[in-house]
């Protein structure tokens, strides 16, 4: 399984191309996001690379969930993203 940590700094380009590797290799990618702008960068990344693998057959599916995170001693909620292929 491939891990990222996404930010509001998260670059598109280079998120949705580690996806699309990932996938394209038969792994699972699993994007942690925390706050709108994160998401944001995560949701866009995963369009691009839906748009980079689906001319090679494949088809996307993302699947949200939330898990809690300790950030600089302060629990927040944050989103997991599982993108796989189908």
């Amino acid at each position: 399984m491939a891990v990222y940590k996404v930010s509001t700094k998260s670059k598109v380009s280079f998120l949705s191309g580690a996806i699309a590797s990932a996938i394209q290799s038969g792994k699972v990618t699993e994007l942690q996001v925390v706050g709108a702008g994160a998401l944001n960068q995560a949701v866009k990344s995963v369009a691009v690379a839906r748009g980079m693998t689906a001319p090679n057959g494949y088809s996307l599916i993302v699947i949200p969930s939330f898990f809690d995170v300790e950030i600089d001693g302060e629990r927040k909620t944050a989103i997991k993203l599982l993108v796989q292929s189908m």
